[in-house]
């Protein structure tokens, strides 16, 4: 509980979104207006580059030209350890692995990084608990 009070309060306020598209019908649409609601800049990666909820979306966090604070990963788990070792690379604080989204080779390798990192919860739920 600690990593995620400090992940949603002192890790920034960018958030790069990866998977988010203009599908409402997925859980990031809504996860991201969330995020949004509580003051954080949420920045789309997919590989459709769309603008969602007002923000440019970009095809990879390669592609983002500016820091990025967290990365909140919606991708099936067997892709999600190739972002976590992208956010590293770009000099994001923490990585965020949504409900469902495991791989706990990813977590160490993340941890011993020096980044913060939560697996497996979602930040539409635990944000509102802060408060």
């Amino acid at each position: 509980m600690e990593t995620i009070r400090k992940i949603l309060t002192e890790s920034g306020d960018t958030w790069a979104v990866v998977g988010l598209s203009n599908n409402r019908s997925r859980a990031a649409y809504g996860v991201a207006a969330v995020l949004q609601r509580f003051g954080k800049r949420v920045v789309p990666v997919h590989p459709k580059a769309e603008t969602v909820h007002g923000e440019q979306g970009y095809a990879s966090l390669a592609d983002i030209p500016f820091p990025v604070d967290v990365v909140d990963v919606f991708v099936n788990s067997s892709l999600a350890g190739a972002i976590a070792d992208e956010a590293v690379a770009r000099g994001a604080k923490a990585v965020w692995f949504q409900l469902g989204v495991v791989d706990e080779a990813a977590y160490e390798r993340t941890r011993a990084a020096g980044l913060d990192m939560v697996m497996n919860r979602c930040p539409a739920i635990e944000i509102p608990r802060l408060r």
